[in-house]
């Protein structure tokens, strides 16, 4: 308190000024109408400059948690989407259920590319589980630890999955040549089938990882070797690679009966 008074002793003569201009001020304000409405604009201009800013931060502070929302109503939505397409074909409940991760690690250039998500065993993620984008395929889910889970990507040299043209049916497996990581290749397409440049590639219905319809791509290109019955299909890949921050683990709750049933089935013709 002792050095407060000091220093308003010692700058006494300043702070009076200053008094003396604010109440000079206000007292032209108050008595021109000009001043006084300019002043009043000044005001309003600052204030909503100040708000607006103010309402920037917060929503860029608040865009992780509405991120986060958006992928969990995104994967609800995909659960409800695939259960309506199953019991439209089937006449039976939806077997797939989708947990929203976000992506914390990722390579692209390599020729074993994989990805790591934020999510694990405790929330229920296991091997063998696809994972989707918003755009497309991504991969399947490779190891899990408690609390993540690392993915081989679609851009990986020993991943291959079954993929079909949704125009025909007509379906081989496709796989990833190690060179540009926007580009697939879809094969064993038979030369007989009428292929154009555009054409949808999209998920079967034969594996038990990945929902049917989930695109992969559209055809690029396509041509056949002299003396081959089959085309090989350049296809532009949906996902974009190097672009992934919330993916979607498909849960396929039928998978490992499925799976268990069809080794019986080779085992008892063995």
């Amino acid at each position: 308190m002792k050095n407060l008074f000091q220093f308003l002793w010692r700058n006494n003569y300043t702070i009076f000024f200053v008094l003396l201009e604010v109440l000079s001020i206000s007292l032209v304000i108050r008595n021109n109408n000009f001043q006084n409405t300019s002043a009043f604009n000044s005001s309003n201009y600052l204030t909503g400059s100040v708000m607006e800013a103010i309402s920037n931060v917060n929503e860029y502070i608040g865009l992780k948690t509405t991120n986060r929302y958006l992928a969990s109503e995104n994967a609800r939505l995909h659960t409800l989407l695939s259960g309506n397409r199953d019991r439209a074909a089937t006449g039976t409940a939806g077997n797939f259920v989708y947990t929203p991760c976000k992506v914390i690690n990722n390579s692209v250039y390599r020729q074993a590319n994989y990805l790591t998500l934020d999510k694990g065993s405790l929330d229920g993620i296991r091997a063998e589980m696809g994972v989707i984008s918003s755009q497309g395929v991504v991969g399947i889910v490779k190891n899990v630890s408690p609390h993540f889970s690392t993915v081989m990507s679609l851009l990986h040299k020993d991943a291959s999955i079954s993929a079909r043209f949704r125009k025909n049916n007509y379906f081989g497996p496709l796989s990833w040549d190690g060179k540009d990581p926007s580009y697939a290749t879809l094969r064993d397409i038979a030369r007989h089938v009428k292929i154009s440049a555009g054409d949808t590639i999209v998920t079967t219905s034969y594996s038990s990882i990945f929902p049917t319809d989930i695109p992969i791509g559209i055809v690029a290109s396509y041509e056949a070797a002299p003396g081959e019955n089959f085309y090989a299909v350049r296809v532009t890949l949906s996902t974009d690679f190097r672009n992934l921050d919330y993916v979607y683990v498909i849960n396929n709750i039928l998978q490992q009966e499925q799976q268990e049933l069809e080794a019986q089935t080779e085992e008892d013709d063995s």
